[in-house]
Formats: C-alpha cells, structure tokens, sequence
C-alpha cells in the first residue's frame, strides 16, 4: 500500500470518527429543542403569574373559594386512591394467588373497566341513580319519591374508583406474576400463617406495584373534568375551566399553578418509587407460591368479583343500550350525530399519533443509548406534560397562541400539539423499551461497512424497533380520541368531534342522542384494553 493509499484511510476514518463524535451532539440539540417545546405550556402558567402584582396573588390565593377548591381536590384524590387500593389489590391476589374460578375471565373483567371513559361512567351514574334516574323512576310506584343525590363528593368518588382502580390492579398483578413465591413458601415452613407470610414477606415486595398504581389513579383523579363537572363537585380542573370562560385570567393561573404543584408532587413521588423498583427482584421462571385455597369464601370472592364487573361494565353499557333503544325519533336540528364528527375525531388522533412518534424517536434514542443523567432527563421532562391536566394545558395554549403566534389561534395544529405535550410519553415509552432491546454490535457493524448514521439507523434500528413505534402510536391514537378538556378549549368553532358532540347532547340533556358516539369510545378503548393485555402477556 502506497503512502498515498494509507494517507486516504487515515482521513476516511478521522472523518467517520469526526462523524460519530458531532452525532450525539445533534440528537442532543435536538431533544434539547423538543423539551423546550414540551415544557411551553408549563411555562405561561409561571409567566403569568410572574407578571402579577404579589398582593393580587395572596388575594386570589386567600380567597374562600381557593381554599374550598383546594379541600375538595385533596380529599377526592385520598379518597378514590385509597378505595381504588381497596378495590385492586384483592381482585389482584384473588386472580393470582387463589383457586378462584374462572380466573382469566375475572381477570379480563377486571381490567376492561378501562375501557369506559370516566365522564362516559358518570354519565350513566346519573342517568341510573340521578333524581330523575331509572332508580328512582322504578322507586316511585313504591311511594319512594326521593333517593339520596348521587352528584357531589359521593358520586364523584364512586365513579372515579370504579374506573380507574384497574391501574392498580394491573400493576400490583404484575408485581404479583414476578414474586418469587418460594420465599413465601420458605415462610410457611417455619410456622407463619397465610396472613403473616403475606404481611411480612409478600406484602412489602409487592408494595412498589400497588404504590405505582396508586400513584397513577392519584394522578388521574387530579387531572379529570369530565367527571367532576358532570357530578357539580368543584375541584381544580372544574374551576379553571369555569374561570376561562368568564375571562377571569388571573384566577384560572392561580388555580393552574397549585394544580401544577400538586400534579410536580404525584410525578415526583412516582419518580422516586420508580427508582425504588429498579433494584427490586425479579423472579425468572414460574417459582410462584402455592394457590390459597378459598374453601367457603369462593362463593364470596365470586361474588365481589362480580359486583364490580357489574357496576363497571354492566351498568354504563347497560344504560347505553338504554339510551340507544330509546332514541327512536328524529335528533332535534343542531344535534344530529353525523360522521364527520368521526372523521374529524380520527384526524385529530392520526395527526398526533404521527407527530408523537416522530418526536419520541429521537428522546427515547438518546435515553436508552446515551450515558448519565443528562441523557434522561429529557425522557423526563416528557412525562411532566403527562401530568398536567389536560385543561391546564388547554388554557395556557389559548394564551400563549394569542400572545406570540395569534395566526394559530383556534386550529387544529394547536390542538394537535396539546395532544401531543399530554401523550408523548406513551410513544417514548414503548419506542424506549423497543430502543433498548437493539445489540449496540448491529449499529457498530453497519457503520464499520461505510454507512452514515442516519442510514445505519434506518436500515438497522428502525425495522427492529418497529413493533414498539406502532404501539405507542396506537396508543397515542386512542387515548387522544377520548381526550375531553383540551378538545373542548382547543378546537376551532364549529368543529365537532365524537367527544365534544357527547359534551354538547349532555349539556341539553339530549341523552339518547350520546348513545351511539359513547359506544363508539367504549369500542376503541376497548382496541387500547387489548394493546395492554398482549403487553402482559
């Protein structure tokens, strides 16, 4: 080999080695960039209220109806965590850990109640146990002319428990199929009883399950609407949502910025379980224990099983076929379902899906293959806008948008980029988990035969990956066709989607007319329901 020849390797691989070094920087800046747009709506609520005089904030701050709000929002949050741990973590064990019958259909019952949209649920509370509900119109030929109210703290309770308990269902059944079962096992041979191996060894392993999915229902229940309005319970969301539509801006920010320290509190606690899980045990093959044997409690256990899937899933879509029999006449004018509200609300949902996979590729890349912190954080900084209430997030984009960019204000690109800071994380997730389980030796091959970063990665990394792109897209997907708040706050004027249109036919209580849009939900919750449960298994 000629010295010239050796001259030109030499510059071919400082050239690629250059290469290499400048492409974590560019991924870098471009997550960087991606964050910061991620974290826009956080910022106008902090803008805001920076540019407010201190002794107007102490006053909106002290205020009755700051206070009450604030009550009301931590006692709804306590009390539909605590009854959603009461509720999960026995059907949990009863599905895993018992001889119950017909396990994996308890266990599917279980789970499906996710499928209903909370203000769906409400919906047919109301119209069951409302005042003029079925309830009472079947109590009234008894001489029973009132029944206690279902609206308020009660209903708002109830209704959120029964659909969103699955979160810690699901989490604590995870913890569950991975316990090691023989250390119970090993309890059991010293003497302990069923109820002390439970409490002093199964107990304190399972723990990080059950407080995840606490954690999560706590964080749903904070960031709801749909609900609390429909039950006239005034929390946060409800009270923002109010304050926008009377233009009284600095109330609504107030309200939003303690929202947004309570949602930074949940993600934070969260954060530090989820590095409490990292060192956690896992077992690796079936090691579980032993089956409890219900004996006389089977019937019981059947029973409770029962009783929730019944007020979950038998009851909202029992009232639905209810409602859908009903509605024999012709819709009055201006409330007439069409399907251009589906269209509208598929195009919305496909816009976002495809824009959150294209922005989750690149923080997910860098979270699972960068080194340190600094190369999780954006990962991070995703999941804040998961936290954020939808309506706080659809309140800061109105003004940000009439502040900065006003030629957006009221289209579907801001509406897409709402859903897009709200589900984010559901695409990072999966295309992480996806990123990670790629031999780093396939990329080094690839770029040792002369291919530039970016066509290593397509040729290699992209088909490997894909799986998990199409199901945060899915996802992305579904969960945005349900999204309630930012639709209604975002949304040009006079465009309708399937969420909104159900808002609107609530609203005149037109109830028969939200039959078929509500079954519709029911139907693609359920395609989201099946993504999960082909994830646990």
């Amino acid at each position: 080999m000629g010295a010239s020849d050796r001259w030109d390797r030499i510059r071919r691989i400082a050239s690629v080695a250059d290469r290499d070094a400048d492409e974590p920087t560019v991924l870098a800046v471009v997550v960087l960039a991606i964050s910061l747009l991620l974290l826009s709506p956080v910022a106008w609520v902090l803008i805001h209220a920076g540019e407010m005089e201190t002794g107007r904030i102490i006053d909106l701050l002290a205020r009755e109806t700051t206070t009450a709000v604030t009550v009301n929002t931590l006692v709804l949050v306590a009390a539909v965590t605590a009854l959603s741990v009461a509720i999960g973590v026995p059907l949990a064990l009863l599905t895993v850990q018992t001889d119950l019958p017909f396990k994996r259909f308890w266990t599917v019952t279980a789970a499906l109640p996710l499928v209903v949209p909370s203000y769906i649920g409400a919906f047919a509370f109301v119209s069951a146990f409302g005042p003029r509900g079925e309830l009472a119109d079947l109590l009234a030929p008894l001489g029973i002319e009132s029944i206690p109210t279902i609206y308020g703290l009660p209903g708002a309770v109830l209704v959120l428990t029964l659909f969103t308990y699955p979160y810690v269902f699901l989490t604590t059944r995870a913890s569950l199929i991975s316990f090691d079962g023989t250390v119970v096992e090993a309890a059991r041979t010293l003497n302990a009883s069923r109820w002390d191996a439970f409490k002093r060894v199964t107990l304190p392993q399972i723990l990080p399950g059950i407080a995840a999915g606490a954690l999560l229902v706590a964080l749903y229940t904070l960031s709801d609407f749909g609900t609390p309005a429909i039950m006239r319970y005034d929390v946060f969301t409800r009270m923002i949502f109010i304050e926008e539509q009377s233009r009284n801006i600095d109330a609504a920010a107030v309200l939003s910025l303690l929202l947004l320290v309570m949602a930074m509190a949940i993600l934070a606690v969260e954060s530090r379980i989820g590095a409490s899980r990292d060192g956690a045990y896992v077992s690796s093959g079936d090691r579980r224990a032993g089956e409890i044997q219900l004996g006389y409690w089977k019937l019981p256990a059947m029973g409770f099983c029962a009783l929730i899937a019944t007020l979950c899933l038998a009851l909202p879509i029992g009232i639905l076929g209810l409602w859908l029999v009903r509605s024999t006449g012709a819709a009055p004018e201006g409330f007439v379902f069409e399907a251009q509200h589906v269209t509208n609300s598929v195009t919305l949902a496909a816009g976002a899906a495809a824009l959150c996979v294209v922005l989750a590729l690149p923080i997910a890349y860098l979270s699972a293959r960068g080194d340190g912190t600094l190369s999780s954080l954006p990962e991070r900084v995703s999941y804040v806008g998961y936290a954020v209430p939808g309506v706080v997030i659809g309140l800061s984009l109105i003004y940000l948008s009439l502040r900065f960019v006003p030629f957006l204000y009221q289209s579907l690109f801001v509406l897409v980029f709402a859903y897009v800071v709200r589900f984010l994380p559901q695409a990072v997730g999966t295309t992480e988990s996806s990123v990670l389980q790629v031999d780093p030796s396939y990329i080094e091959a690839a770029r040792s035969l002369g291919y530039g970063p970016i066509t290593s990665f397509r040729k290699v990394v992209l088909p490997l990956v894909a799986p998990g792109i199409a199901a945060g897209a899915a996802l992305v997907f579904l969960t945005t066709m349900k999204e309630l708040p930012a639709t209604l706050m975002l949304r040009p004027i006079g465009f309708e989607t399937i969420v909104t249109y159900i808002w609107l036919v609530r609203g005149a209580a037109y109830q028969g007319q939200a039959a078929v849009p509500a079954l519709i939900l029911v139907g693609v919750s359920g395609l989201s329901m099946l993504i999960i449960l082909r994830q646990e298994a």
